[in-house]
Parts: C-alpha cells; structure tokens; sequence
C-alpha cells in the first residue's frame, strides 16, 4: 500500500497537554526505521508493512515480550517493515475524538489503514473492546465481512487466542500457536496476493491452509433453542475440520531479540528479559498457559548466558529478568544464575527473580540474587488450605511454605507477597478462613526471629483474584460463583486481615464476572462487546474506567444470560464453541483431570510421569524422553 501519511501527527498544542506526552513520539533507542528503503510517492524495493498493535498504553505494551519477538523478528527479514501502534490513553483518545486524529504507527506515523497486515496480540479478554477500538480509530471497518481488497489484512494470535470466536466477526485471521514460524508463511503467502485479480475471500481461503490458521469466515456456528453451543460447521471443503497450533521445537534455535527497544518513558516491567523456556510441566488445573503452552521447550544455558550479555550492552538496562510460567522449574537454573551473577555483578546489574515456587525455593539462590539488589519476594500457593491445594493440583505443602517464608526473613527480606484465588472448585469458606490463617503463622515466624534478625517490622501482602473458568483446562466445565458470593468471600479475608503489617490486595467482582463470560464466550459474544465499544468502553481492563453496567446492558439487548456464560456448570457430553481449535491437550486428558480435581487427587509433574496428555505428538522437549 502506499505510504500518504508523513504529513500525520499529533499536534504540539496536544502534546503539551496530555500525560507521558514520549509514548506518543517514538524515536526511542534500538528502534528500527526502513524509511530509507522508501519514499513517499513510490516505494524505492517491496515491502510489506505490518502493524503490531497491542490493545493497551504504551506503558503496558513495551513491557510485553511478544511484541519485542515479533517487533524485531519481523524486522529482520528485508522484505518487511513492522511498526508499533497502542492505544491512546484516555487523555489523547480525547483529543483524538474531537480534532478527527487518526490512530498511526509510532515510527513513521503511517495511518492504521495504509499497513498491508495489522496484527493484534490477544493477551487478556478485556482488551477485546479495544480491538475495536483501535480499528475505529485507524479507519479501518471493524468487521470483517465489510472490508474489501483496499482494507489491511487483520491477524490476531496469543495466549488467548485459544477460544477466538468473541473476535470472530472482527480478526480475518486467528494464527494458533506460536508465531515465530508462522508470521513468516503468512508474508510469504500475502506476498502472491494480486489484489487486482484475487477476492479478499480467495486469498483468505489459501491463509486457512497454513498449518495454525484459523479463518472464522469459513466456519458458521450452530446452537440448540436453549443457547447453547451444538455444532461448527465448515462452509468450505478445503478449511480443516480442527485447527492444530504451531509448535517452535527448538527454542535454541527460535529467533529472540537482544537489540530491543529501549522506551523514553518509563513502563510496568522495565528491564531487560530472557525466555528460559515455554511451556510448564506442573499441571495446575486452572491454569490456561500451563496446558495451552505444553511441551516444555527449554533454551541452552551458553545461549542464555550470551543473550543476557548482548541484551544488557545493547540497551544499557541495569535490571535483568527471567521470564518462563514457572522460572523456578527450569532444569539448570542454579548454574544459570551462578553465571548470572557473575556477569551482573561484573556490570553492576541486578538478577530479577520472579515469583517462585516454594519447592523450588532455596536459601542459596535467594542470598546470590540479593548480592546484586534485595527486593521483595512473591509467592504464588494459591489457594490457603492442603485440601484445595490438592484440588487444583498445586502441589505445595504448607510446611514448603512456612520453611520459605522463615528462609527470606532470616536471609533478610521482610517484604514478602503471596496470590490466592477465591471461588475455585470445590472451595469452602474454611478454605477461604485458611488465607488469613496462613498470614498469621507466617508473621509469627518473622515474630520468633531472634531481635538482632529483626531489623524492621515485616510487610506481608495478600493479594487474591477470583477463579475464572478457561477454555482448554480441566476447569473449562466448571461454574463461576456471581458478584454476590465473591463479595462474601472477600469480606471474609477484609474481617480477618486487619493488621498492620499486612496489605490485603483484590480483584473487583464485577470485571472478574465480565472477563469470565468472554474466556468461555461464543460468537454471540461478539455483539455484545461491540454494543459495549459503540456506548463507550475500549481500555475495560482499568478498574476506573470499567461500567458494568454497560456489560449488563448489552447481554440485555441481545436476549443473553450473565448466568449461562458463567455459574452455569457445563455437562461432561457439552460441546464448546473452542473444540475446533487444538491447543495440543486432548479433552479427554482435561476432563480425566477434572475428575481427578472432583476427588482431591494430584497428578504428577510431567518430569516424573507422563500422563498422556497429547503433547506427545510434537515429539519436542520434556515430550522426547517420554516418547521414546
């Protein structure tokens, strides 16, 4: 497409009047700039442009590494131009609205519709109405039965992408799975796009081949009288019946970037970040990721220890963090950290350990990370008694974390912080009783330090979510408890956590209750998020600007049930608008694990013990030694 857009920006009187005004210029360090292979009347060699957008601020978005992968990945093949686009904040979106300004990329301020691809990354469900929103704002029709050749193709992958109808009028494509191998087909296939001579609906029948594509405009839902889902029909014969997602099977050998951007504003997560590895081989039931991003794929130490060097002599970062689902678990982690730490210490920068498990939690690894700086520790047991522990397949025993708690306040660390979630399975109110129970015997080990360890008074912060029901886990059948019990338990720990020393941090039942009825939502969904963008939500996952109300009113207008999305407990034999989509685990493996969850049993990590869960066929990683 051509490029018609130096002449956009946004104006110096707006700058000056909008908070954080940097996120809005670009021109950070490490950005990538092709304009020299362009002009502005003809393009100089071909290339395709392509718009990530993340459906958030700046201030969020930089900090999410995919965006880094796909950024920098994208720009290094020479036939493609990636540019980053994020939501306006509330301020600008003002300004935006009144003076008719157009949403454009940071690097070349290209308006959203002159990109060839814009793709969308699907990191939570209520950044769906920005989606939206973002289209708007970029000229770009925001469903996909309206646009013609002239239109951008929209793509859209992530975590979540795992249940994709909510988005399924909007995103052309849903790419499944990984996106290092795949993004590349894609560009090479829209690359024979002739718009002169080929449909947009032709060339979208040729996307649906690549193995990961999943394109919604070839697929037509079908639901009993009573709402729920019956069936997916194929409106054409060569889409395949079950989307399978790609698999990167040799992380060592993926492509990650040690040259990215480096924001002129501050961001949530700012510091430099390695990957250890994908997947998680624990098995906790409620959680999406551990079963959507199995086998566990792990990279090299040497490779890890050179991208840390490379990372922090590229952007000067004084910060490095390790970024895995549960960091604590991969297989050479003390000798990564020992060498590390070596170099941190060499370069005077600190090692950022994540939340880790309490098994896994050990004095040593503790006392080498506070060598470079001391913060707080977080731990994640997740629910407060054995019993629903077990439940949820959170092996952890509460003597692993008492003995943890008095490790870090004996190595010196005072500030610790633990996740719990209310409303699982099978949770009563003793369980909720045992959070703050819990609390108390952890303040008290600070309390029989003797006085020379106790320098300051301990902070202890609990902070809990409420359980939302996910597609693709053992947990996808069942209810979500409403607003009302979600109150009741929260007051339960409001009554019991009334000290000092201790901060009680929660989530609001009515966003909880709204993101659980799009995790499990259908494609009728997808008009009640559009009614809730067209009568003014976009940035919903902020509390301050979240209406439920808006919500309520537009599961109304279209004759849907809060209910029946969320508290309703979904039958063994029910077929769910995301069994077309593979995310590689079986459901016969997630309901023998719901069963299992039904009579308190655990099920063994993936290191000891396979369990069959479907993975085995990607013949990869943790997987391997199994299949053999």
């Amino acid at each position: 497409m051509q490029n018609n857009s130096q002449d956009l920006f946004y104006p110096n009187h707006v700058l000056r009047q909008v908070e954080k005004p940097a996120q809005y210029l670009g021109h950070e360090w490490n950005i990538i700039d092709k304009s020299e292979f362009m002009d502005h009347r003809h393009q100089k060699m071909p290339m395709i442009r392509f718009g990530f957008c993340f459906p958030d601020i700046y201030e969020i978005g930089m900090s999410n590494m995919a965006l880094r992968i796909v950024y920098n990945l994208l720009n290094s093949r020479a036939d493609t131009w990636c540019e980053r686009i994020f939501s306006p904040a509330s301020d600008m979106r003002g300004f935006m609205q009144e003076l008719e300004i157009p949403l454009v990329s940071l690097e070349s301020k290209t308006l959203l519709n002159q990109f060839d691809i814009v793709g969308f990354t699907m990191q939570y469900e209520m950044s769906f109405p920005t989606i939206l929103d973002m289209l708007n704002l970029g000229k770009i029709p925001i469903h996909n039965s309206a646009r013609s050749n002239s239109d951008p193709l929209i793509v859209a992958g992530g975590p979540i992408v795992y249940n994709p109808e909510p988005l399924a009028d909007f995103i052309d494509l849903f790419m499944i799975g990984d996106g290092e191998e795949l993004l590349g087909e894609l560009i090479d296939l829209y690359k024979t796009w002739d718009r002169k001579d080929e449909s947009r609906e032709s060339f979208l029948l040729r996307c649906a081949e690549l193995e990961g594509v999943y394109v919604p405009w070839f697929y037509q839902p079908e639901y009993y009288s009573d709402g729920e889902f019956k069936q997916m029909h194929k409106l054409h014969s060569t889409v395949p019946g079950q989307i399978n997602k790609r698999v990167v099977r040799n992380l060592s050998k993926a492509y990650f970037p040690t040259e990215p951007i480096v924001p002129n504003t501050q961001i949530v997560h700012d510091r430099a970040y390695l990957e250890l590895f994908r997947g998680c081989p624990r098995g906790c039931r409620f959680c999406q990721a551990g079963m959507v991003y199995r086998p566990v794929r792990e990279r090299a130490v040497d490779l890890l220890v050179e991208q840390a060097k490379q990372l922090i002599e590229s952007t000067g970062y004084d910060e490095l963090g390790l970024l895995s689902l549960s960091t604590g678990d991969y297989s050479e982690l003390v000798q990564l950290c020992d060498r590390l730490l070596e170099f941190c210490a060499e370069q005077n920068v600190s090692l950022s350990l994540p939340s880790l498990r309490l098994d896994s939690f050990s004095l040593d690894l503790m006392s080498k990370a506070a060598k470079t700086r001391k913060t707080g520790l977080t731990f994640a047991p997740e629910a407060g008694s054995q019993r629903l522990r077990d439940i949820i397949n959170k092996d952890i025993k509460e003597s692993d974390l008492l003995k943890a708690a008095r490790i870090a306040f004996s190595g010196g660390w005072d500030r610790l912080k633990f996740y719990f979630m209310l409303g699982l399975p099978f949770e009563t109110d003793e369980d909720v009783y045992s959070i703050p129970e819990l609390a108390k015997k952890v303040l008290q080990i600070y309390y029989d330090l003797p006085p020379e360890q106790r320098k300051r008074k301990p902070q202890l912060t609990i902070s809990t979510s409420f359980f939302i029901p996910k597609a693709w886990t053992p947990f996808q059948w069942c209810s979500q408890i409403d607003q009302i019990e979600m109150a009741e338990k929260r007051k339960i720990l409001i009554d019991n956590l009334r000290i000092r020393t201790i901060n009680y941090q929660w989530h609001e039942p009515d966003l909880s209750v709204t993101q659980g009825i799009i995790a499990r939502g259908d494609r009728k969904i997808g008009k009640v998020i559009e009614e809730v963008w067209r009568t003014g939500g976009w940035l919903e996952s902020w509390n301050e600007l979240f209406v439920y109300e808006r919500w309520q009113n537009a599961m109304d207008k279209y004759g849907l049930s809060v209910d029946f999305y969320t508290s309703r407990q979904r039958s063994a034999d029910e077929v769910f608008p995301w069994d077309h989509i593979s995310s590689g685990v079986t459901k016969q493996f997630l309901w023998s694990e719901y069963q299992k969850a039904e009579a308190g049993e655990l099920t063994a990590e993936c290191r000891e013990q396979c369990h069959f869960c479907g993975a085995l066929r990607f013949n990869t990683g943790l997987c391997v030694s199994h299949g053999k």
